[in-house]
């Protein structure tokens, strides 16, 4: 993986890129989650990891971007930057190293892994309330839950960290430890997304210093921008018109799936 150059992408392939993106990120929106993951899960059914990336990224920063510059008020900064940045950064270095040693196949395989072990714990979560579960209706409200202690919070970013130097996709776990630090909507959405701003941006940066984004393939991020923005449209649509519980567990079936398909295409692959 380290320092190739991505081939150009055929008309059909970025076609299906392009549904997959607009795929995506209606379960972005919908869900509240996902975008990255759903994205990276489904396109590396097209091409490598680091290519689906290379083309992804790039979109996705944008949009991460116009959040931040939308919700900067409300960015909690000292979480940012003192408790969440550093243990990910650090993570992010490794997966990053560990990304560009790897065979792409390899690199396949641990992302099928991640996805479909992400898959099974959120569908063996309890069932949401019926109140919940009903168009319209409002989820019954739980205490929140207490912050992790440093230690567990600091492994669980660095291996966040590491999941987003190789695939993009720490969201999960950073989520996990955030959730409890910021209670508070508005600044748990804000200070997430400038958390994947500069992450992102970093990764980003370091395929412009590889030169692995180049011109084609920024032609191919540039077209992602417009599913991307369709994708959000829509899933706000029908975000109030589906049950939040049941479409969240029709992605992670989703996902499991397409991390099944992946796997074993992976492990023929490899053992031939």
């Amino acid at each position: 993986m380290a320092g190739s150059v991505p081939a150009p992408t055929s008309p059909l392939t970025l076609a299906s890129l392009c549904l997959v993106v607009l795929v995506a990120f209606v379960v972005e929106s919908a869900a509240g989650f996902g975008g990255t993951v759903v994205s990276v899960s489904l396109g590396s059914q097209l091409m490598p990891v680091d290519d689906v990336l290379l083309r992804f990224l790039p979109a996705n920063l944008l949009l991460s971007l116009v959040m931040v510059i939308r919700t900067w008020r409300h960015v909690d900064a000292r979480t940012l930057f003192v408790k969440i940045a550093p243990f990910m950064g650090l993570g992010m270095i490794v997966g990053t190293i560990a990304a560009k040693v790897a065979s792409p196949e390899i690199v396949k395989v641990l992302f099928a892994a991640f996805v479909l072990a992400l898959a099974i714990i959120e569908l063996r979560k309890p069932q949401a309330s019926t109140r919940a579960d009903t168009p319209g209706q409002v989820e019954d409200s739980a205490p929140p839950a207490k912050p992790l202690s440093l230690a567990v919070s600091a492994l669980a970013l660095v291996a966040a960290g590491i999941l987003h130097g190789m695939f993009a996709c720490g969201g999960p776990l950073a989520v996990w430890v955030a959730g409890r630090d910021l209670p508070d909507k508005s600044r748990f959405r804000a200070t997430l997304s400038a958390l994947w701003l500069v992450l992102n941006g970093v990764l980003v940066v370091g395929y412009l210093v590889e030169r692995k984004i180049t011109v084609a393939s920024g032609r191919d991020s540039a077209m992602l921008v417009v599913p991307l923005v369709v994708g959000m449209i829509v899933g706000e649509r029908v975000h109030r018109s589906l049950s939040p519980a049941r479409f969240r567990r029709a992605v992670f079936v989703l996902l499991g799936v397409a991390a099944l398909v992946l796997l074993a295409r992976s492990i023929v692959t490899m053992t031939r």
